[in-house]
């Protein structure tokens, strides 16, 4: 009997587990079901090059469509998962038809965060999450333009730096004291802010959006503080909510993300999730997370594919990220959350380089490293490590970052 393996959400985490799923020894078939007509793609340049027009959907592929084909994946593109029948096994569309599976993987992501305030949905308000929406932006891109960015997080800085050296006004709108306000050290968020202020952004924080004003198309957005600012195009950039209807309605556990266990196993043996939906144990932090990140799409998506096939490895990889605005390369390594002070590699202050160390106890637990990828390495190996650092060593850009490090 031929088995069959699906996997729900065309994602950077499904192209990832279907493709190793096979590299593993899984003889049966596979099929990847996606809500968007296209195969998997990169989602991270959709706020950079790709809305900058210098990458096409091509360029984006995680991988071309005859990779899939040679390794006998099956894709289900333009179609939505309704409804897991697990005591049937199977999974049926919107469209009624039923399609029974051995094993199960959700790779199903996230969703953006919507507002609710009047205006919203005139055009030219829009969100940024998949390929339909920078194509429906890019019309709107125009030098002079003013342009409105709501939420100043990574994703909403990126669009404002594209924006800002496309020739538009860009304002962005944040709600906190700060901007990356929630992971990041002040510093940081103090560098990015004169940063994008040199660029010619305006940055309003402990700002709100009280509304979207314009006869049918946006003109104006107001804000908490009574301004008026004009506009010709908004981005709302407020964060992303896990996927988690389809397994909340199958009764699988769910608290903030598909919750799984270290071999991506939700509730339900014969039930696998990978990504962004999912909320899974770090070993190395000793707490449950949810991280939205290519690198936990990919390598979750390889210990679920090993588990399938029955090779269980735990997944506990360290977490990392990244953001490009302008010419600075952002490297993120750990989970500063949890940290009790920060040092400072560098000034901040000045220039376009610099590194945060965030330590906890003595021990450094998480990196944010701007054109620093020594610093971004050494960061990475000094997490795991775990051993206690000499902070004012730490802190002189003059000590090779390699002498810091035991080996």
């Amino acid at each position: 009997m031929t088995r069959t393996c699906i996997i729900v959400g065309a994602s950077h985490a499904g192209a990832n587990l279907a493709l190793t799923l096979r590299q593993s020894g899984w003889d049966g078939e596979i099929l990847l079901i996606g809500e968007e007509r296209h195969i998997p793609y990169h989602r991270p340049p959709l706020s950079k090059e790709f809305l900058a027009g210098k990458k096409t959907l091509n360029d984006i592929f995680i991988r071309p469509r005859e990779v899939y084909a040679k390794a006998g994946i099956e894709f289900r593109t333009g179609k939505r998962v309704k409804l897991i029948d697990r005591s049937a096994k199977c999974v049926v569309l919107v469209d009624g038809e039923g399609v029974a599976y051995d094993k199960l993987a959700l790779t199903v992501g996230s969703s953006v965060r919507r507002m609710d305030v009047p205006g919203v949905r005139l055009k030219g308000v829009h969100y940024l999450r998949n390929v339909a929406d920078v194509e429906s932006i890019r019309p709107g891109i125009r030098a002079g333009g003013n342009a409105v960015i709501v939420g100043g997080g990574y994703i909403g800085l990126e669009t404002a730096a594209v924006l800002r050296q496309s020739g538009m006004n860009v304002t962005v709108v944040e709600m906190l004291a700060r901007v990356m306000q929630r992971v990041t050290a002040p510093q940081v968020s103090s560098f990015y802010t004169r940063v994008h202020t040199d660029e010619g952004v305006k940055i309003l924080c402990n700002t709100g959006v009280t509304a979207f004003e314009g006869a049918g198309r946006i003109e104006s957005v107001l804000c908490s503080d009574g301004k008026s600012l004009p506009a010709d195009l908004v981005i709302i950039g407020i964060g992303i909510v896990p996927n988690v209807d389809l397994a909340k309605a199958a009764e699988l556990e769910v608290d903030n993300g598909i919750v799984v266990d270290e071999f991506t196993r939700t509730n339900d043996p014969d039930i696998h999730a990978a990504g962004d939906c999912t909320n899974h144990h770090n070993r190395l932090y000793d707490r449950r997370v949810r991280l939205e990140s290519v690198q936990n799409a990919t390598d979750q998506a390889r210990a679920a594919a090993l588990a399938i096939c029955g090779k269980d490895q735990p997944y506990d990889a360290l977490p990392w990220f990244w953001s490009d605005q302008y010419d600075l390369k952002l490297q993120i390594a750990g989970l500063s959350q949890v940290h009790d002070e920060v040092i400072l590699r560098g000034d901040p202050g000045h220039g376009r380089s610099f590194a945060a160390f965030y330590l906890r106890e003595g021990t450094v637990v998480a990196v944010d490293a701007v054109n620093k990828p020594q610093e971004f390495m050494a960061g990475k190996k000094l997490i795991i490590e775990r051993t206690p650092v000499d902070k004012a060593r730490l802190a002189d850009p003059s000590i090779p970052m390699r002498e810091l490090t035991s080996g």
